[in-house]
């Protein structure tokens, strides 16, 4: 099941440039599993560390995962006339198995390219050539789209060629370049995310066999994301996801037994949410989603919700309102500012348990 719901207005804030992560929490002498957790519940705003989180869950929770482990999705490249630029392949595209879908940004990594034209040719390194067809998602847009659905030739999938000759995406705050291991989540299993899926890069193995310890139950889902632009707070495209039939029969049995879902990620939540039916109940699946959370459409089975923080605008704060509300979530970027706490995929981390 796919919807798409406008998103509502989300919550507006002013972020300050030092509250941005420029590092891996490791080059702060931090573990990964010692980043700064604010736990945020109607009665009470907390500050503890990532590695407290089984203490504030409960016996019979169902604590999701998203297993998808990050590509080396960037790629340096050259329009005509041996100007360079950096390519972000986001993925295949859904009706186009011929197509990556990308985004063309500057070289110096702080904004997308705004004035490709359609049929431009960008050349890339292992002789590939990538012609951009079209904007997308919108190919009547003439002009200033960020992402463009993109033929190789020769046509090739994008998965391997990454692994040869991409490195990991990375933005402008970041003061260094790592190797994708630093961007791999712990659990991950499948390539296919153009970016890591932030929320559980903290979980290690340690607090998994400390969530089972604690008498939680674990499961994965997978959802391949995309790029975002922290230039551009459009809802997200649509990304490939999968719900296995032992993960929908787990949080069947949670919600039964009265435990709370606890989604890892924005990314695990519109998993699970889309194959949620309007009474609640989830069964297995597969494909592409073009679900968007909202007030309008609030979350059916995922309870709470483990997160990074995100910046002013973007579309996952209507995802978060969705699942807490917006007092709540409101509440803990309160905290959150006035804590002191990072933001960004190298930032620290909140749970939200409405």
């Amino acid at each position: 099941m796919s919807v798409v719901v406008a998103p509502s207005l989300p919550i507006a804030f002013d972020l300050p440039p030092e509250r941005s992560a420029t590092s891996p929490p490791e080059s702060r002498g931090l573990a990964r599993d010692e980043v700064r957790l604010l736990v945020a519940s109607p009665s009470q705003v907390r500050h503890t560390r990532f590695h407290a989180l089984p203490a504030h869950l409960q016996p019979g929770d169902l604590v999701v995962l998203n297993t998808s482990a990050t590509l080396p999705a960037a790629v340096d490249g050259q329009r005509s006339g041996q100007r360079p630029v950096v390519v972000h392949v986001a993925g295949p595209h859904a009706g186009d198995p011929d197509a990556w879908v990308v985004e063309v940004r500057r070289p110096d990594g702080r904004g997308p390219q705004t004035d490709i034209a359609i049929d431009e040719v960008v050349s890339l390194p292992g002789g590939v050539s990538l012609r951009l067809v079209a904007p997308h998602p919108d190919p009547a847009l003439s002009v200033g789209s960020r992402l463009w659905r993109a033929h190789p030739d020769p046509p090739q999938p994008h998965v391997p060629y990454l692994f040869a000759h991409g490195r990991p995406v990375t933005y402008g705050y970041l003061t260094g370049r790592w190797p994708l291991d630093v961007y791999q989540p712990v659990h991950a299993r499948e390539p296919g995310s153009a970016e890591m899926a932030s929320a559980g890069r903290p979980v290690t193995a340690k607090l998994l066999v400390d969530l089972v310890a604690h008498g939680v139950q674990v499961a994965p889902v997978v959802l391949h994301a995309g790029v975002s632009s922290l230039e551009a707070h459009e809802p997200p495209q649509p990304e490939r996801f999968v719900v296995p039939a032992a993960t929908a029969r787990l949080v069947e049995h949670t919600r039964r037994t009265g435990g709370r879902v606890v989604a890892v990620g924005t990314t695990a939540t519109r998993a699970l949410e889309t194959v949620a039916d309007t009474d609640g109940r989830v069964r297995a699946g597969e494909g592409w989603t073009d679900l968007v959370l909202s007030r309008d459409r609030p979350a059916r089975v995922v309870d709470g919700l483990v997160t990074g923080w995100h910046e002013p605008g973007a579309s996952h704060l209507a995802l978060l309102e969705a699942v807490a509300g917006a007092d709540l979530v409101r509440r803990a970027y309160a905290a959150a500012l006035a804590g002191d706490y990072l933001w960004h995929e190298f930032g620290d981390s909140c749970l939200l348990v409405p």
